[in-house]
């Protein structure tokens, strides 16, 4: 049985592909360049913080990666929104990410709390 940091880091890499193939996907197919490397940098920054915050030099180190990790969600989701809303991506692509952006956010907000009490 893997552990939650494997279990975390997992997911995100998950959600990372996710978000590089819809990258390919505006790019490629809507010719859309700016809103797409937006989306592209943040939502594989929520991954890359978490394996900095795992391997942190300090409790203080690994709460401060923690929260980018979950700002970097937030601003992903906006970014989400924002092609949704102006039909770069349809409902249904848009539903399908987002509910895995939502997911992260609460496993990183949880993570914020558990942390701050340590």
């Amino acid at each position: 049985m893997e552990n939650f940091g494997d279990f975390i880091r997992a997911k995100c890499l998950d959600f990372a592909v996710e978000i590089i193939n819809m990258y390919k996907h505006l790019c490629e197919d809507k010719k859309e360049f700016v809103l797409s490397k937006q989306l592209l940098r943040c939502g594989t920054s929520i991954g890359a913080n978490l394996v900095e915050a795992q391997n942190g030099i300090s409790h203080r180190d690994f709460v401060a990666k923690i929260y980018i990790s979950l700002k970097e969600c937030a601003e992903t989701k906006y970014w989400l929104e924002l092609l949704s809303r102006t039909n770069y991506i349809t409902q249904s692509e848009y539903e399908s990410i987002i509910a895995n952006c939502n997911e992260l956010n609460k496993i990183f907000n949880s993570m914020t709390k558990t942390s701050r009490n340590e």
